[in-house]
């Protein structure tokens, strides 16, 4: 295609897609109309300063401005509709979708869990299916008591009350079974190793001493570790059999559970034995059935961990589905640093109206639906999404006012 053709057909694209969302086109949104007319992706990478530059420069534009011009342009692309809702998620059948949220209960809901939630949540409602929020609070050292209540209710709220609710901490005795297996397989072991000590297997890309004992033995070393006359905290963790030649260090001998005797806001010193976030994610997604998961990017060295904790347990990793951070460039979404503040009196409460927590924006008015239809504007992407304040704001207002395409 000629150069001129592209150009007008960039600038087009990207007037209509700003005149579509308050005056801020996007470029992914702008590439993914081109590509369904005249860019294929081998392209992409050439074309993409270009592409950026004109969004740029559309963006700059007074409104009124960028229709006037997308008038004078506008048959110089597809008359196609606006894409409504999401993309075909893969492998997904009719009604049998099951997916995920998990919080932690650091704290309640921000916009960032309500963008990140939302998307799992609407494939799922596309699809037919089952949809869980799962409160992973297997950590007692990070947990603010009130985050249970106020999950539940702005889950329900987000959701339409759709969402099974559970949490992690009631789950504990399945844990310790799973751990039992993975055992008996000889697919983990009790390593008393000092972590220091270990470290040193790791970088030196040998086995520890622990390493060779049997399920026999790992299993009363398992026994030792619950037993509350056994091992001290920090004496024993339980660790997955992986490669200690693994050319990612990540991958070496990772551990499942620790010991860790701080009390816990819901169980007390009932358990002493507690399971990482690799192990009960794992064995959840068994538990539930599990067919998507779409997490952020970070954590792939995670989803690769569970998809080896599947695999020694013989069952299918469900797919899964990466996003990019959402960045905001004027908000504070850490739940330790507003609940400091909030005790400081600098603001009334989780739902101050400065605050960009979800106790907030519905006590001022704003709708699920609007969280649902700024989900899928950002889309399923890797790629990383930055907004400042005025920009978030001025997009959420308008889906609050039920936008449509036209």
């Amino acid at each position: 295609m000629e150069n001129k053709n592209l150009d007008e057909k960039i600038k087009a694209y990207a007037l209509k897609n700003a005149i579509a969302y308050r005056g801020k086109a996007r470029v992914d949104s702008v590439i993914s109309s081109l590509l369904h007319e005249c860019l294929k992706r081998e392209d992409i990478k050439k074309c993409s300063k270009k592409i950026c530059d004109i969004v740029a420069e559309i963006n700059c534009l007074p409104c009124e401005l960028q229709k006037e011009e997308f008038e004078k342009i506008k048959n110089k692309i597809s008359t196609r509709e606006c894409r409504e809702g999401l993309p075909e998620l893969p492998g997904a059948k009719k009604g049998k979708v099951i997916m995920r949220f998990a919080p932690s209960p650091s704290g309640p809901y921000h916009v960032g869990h309500a963008l990140t939630s939302s998307l799992s949540f609407l494939f799922v409602k596309k699809y037919g299916g089952k949809f869980y929020v799962r409160i992973e609070d297997t950590n007692p050292e990070n947990i603010y008591f009130p985050a249970y209540r106020m999950i539940k209710e702005e889950s329900n709220w987000l959701f339409n009350k759709s969402a099974e609710i559970l949490i992690q901490s009631d789950r504990m005795e399945i844990y310790y079974s799973y751990a039992k297996k993975l055992i008996k397989k000889n697919a983990a072991y009790v390593c008393t190793c000092p972590s220091e000590e270990f470290k040193k297997f790791v970088e030196r890309k040998i086995p520890c001493p622990c390493r060779k004992l049997g399920a026999k033995e790992n299993l009363e070393r398992w026994k030792k570790m619950l037993d509350k006359k056994g091992y001290a905290e920090g004496g024993a963790v339980l660790r997955f059999k992986s490669d200690m030649k693994d050319k990612n260090p990540a991958m070496r001998d990772f551990p499942l559970a620790r010991i860790n005797l701080t009390s816990h806001p819901r169980t007390k010193n009932k358990y002493r034995v507690w399971p990482l976030m690799n192990f009960s994610v794992a064995v959840d997604d068994i538990e539930m059935k599990m067919t998507h998961v779409i997490r952020a990017k970070e954590h792939r060295d995670n989803a690769e961990r569970q998809r080896r904790i599947h695999k020694s347990l013989g069952k299918k990793s469900p797919w899964v589905g990466f996003l990019g951070r959402i960045h905001f460039k004027d908000f504070e979404l850490s739940s330790s640093k507003i609940r400091k503040e909030i005790e400081e009196k600098k603001y009334s409460g989780w739902d101050d109206e400065r605050l960009p927590t979800i106790a907030s924006l519905k006590k001022r008015g704003y709708k699920p639906s609007a969280f649902w239809k700024f989900a899928e504007r950002i889309g399923f992407s890797e790629a990383d999404k930055v907004f400042d304040k005025e920009e978030f704001f001025k997009l959420l207002d308008s889906f609050n006012k039920d936008f449509r395409c036209e």
